[in-house]
């Protein structure tokens, strides 16, 4: 791991971050082929970037059709990293995945870990339980990659994956209750919806983090709804939610009302719906998201999604899709 990353995942203040920001952009400016290319595209001379607000954001069609790399090797004597994996986004049947070379899978377990230590703490306190079939049933999950690593962390023989098999993760959670263990259950929405037909569990402990997605398997619900069948089936006062995506290398997390929070390398920035270059000032103001994700430091890190949403003084708030924006498997729930 290099002194960059370890510069980044050390973020105690708005102006480490804004100074890291500037110090990836022109890493990424002059070292991501497709990145320059799109700076050119849109007149951008990063010699003129002086601030945030200037910096352009890749749309995140890109990650469809190029391969999006920073290369490292470029930065004097700086070895390039050797391992080399690809996440996949979860595309609906006939979609283009994107498609995610992930250089250097160190910093991506270092952010996602110490990440979900800042949301919850210590994974060795819990048994992890993960839901997430439709994940398990293809190749290059992002999704899966996090979970498999937090559940080894727990280093609880009870953390594991479930598929379809309700009846054996209702005894489980029952057991974990009975033995008072801090359980969290990870679960795609629709296996989480599927499952609380089946079962019913009264486990106020219970921490439930549910990742978005249904995937074409049913009727898109409201968050509000969705969040009040599964407390209601699980017996939890809250539903928490995790907000990523296979082109980033982080998360942001909430832990009810559908706010949510980010990493300090982390940041959403509102841009408006009609013009991608401008980016308002204030809260509650609804439009594209844009995300700086530091960890995304071999790639790029200044990505415009497809999703809409808006800042408030609490955090941020996720508001579904943006109009004739390709549906992603995750996160396809409307407000």
């Amino acid at each position: 791991m290099n002194s960059l990353s370890n510069k980044i995942f050390g973020i105690a203040s708005d102006s480490d971050f804004n100074e890291l920001c500037m110090e990836v952009f022109r890493l990424q400016a002059g070292n991501c082929n497709v990145y320059r290319e799109y700076l050119e595209m849109t007149g951008c001379n990063p010699a003129d970037v002086k601030s945030i607000k200037q910096i352009p954001f890749l749309p995140i069609r890109f990650f469809k059709s190029r391969k999006v790399v920073t290369e490292l090797q470029m930065r004097g004597n700086e070895e390039f990293p050797k391992e080399e994996i690809l996440f996949t986004s979860s595309a609906t049947t006939g979609m283009v995945p994107s498609k995610h070379y992930v250089t250097d899978p160190e910093i991506y377990r270092r952010s996602f870990t110490e990440g979900f230590r800042i949301f919850y703490g210590e994974p060795r306190q819990y048994a992890i339980l993960s839901l997430l079939p439709s994940y398990l049933e293809r190749k290059g999950s992002s999704l899966i990659y996090m979970a498999e690593h937090l559940m080894r962390l727990t280093g609880n023989s009870a953390s594991g994956f479930y598929l379809y098999n309700y009846g054996e993760l209702a005894e489980r959670l029952n057991e974990l209750k009975a033995q008072g263990t801090k359980t969290i259950l990870l679960g795609v929405t629709f296996a989480l919806l599927d499952f609380v037909k089946e079962y019913k569990i009264d486990f106020p402990d219970l921490t439930i983090i549910e990742t978005g997605g249904m995937k074409g398997r049913g009727k898109e619900i409201s968050r509000n709804e969705l969040h009040k069948v599964l407390c209601e089936g699980f017996g939890v006062g809250e539903i928490h939610s995790e907000y990523g995506m296979a082109e980033l290398l982080s998360q942001a997390y909430s832990k009810g009302k559908g706010v949510f929070l980010t990493p300090p390398w982390m940041k959403i920035v509102i841009r408006e719906l009609y013009n991608p270059f401008s980016y308002p000032d204030g809260y509650n103001i609804t439009g594209g998201i844009n995300i700086i994700d530091l960890a995304n430091v071999n790639s790029c890190s200044f990505i415009e999604t497809e999703d809409m949403g808006r800042i408030t003084e609490k955090g941020f708030e996720l508001l579904g899709r943006l109009k004739d924006a390709e549906l992603r498997g995750c996160n396809m729930l409307l407000e």
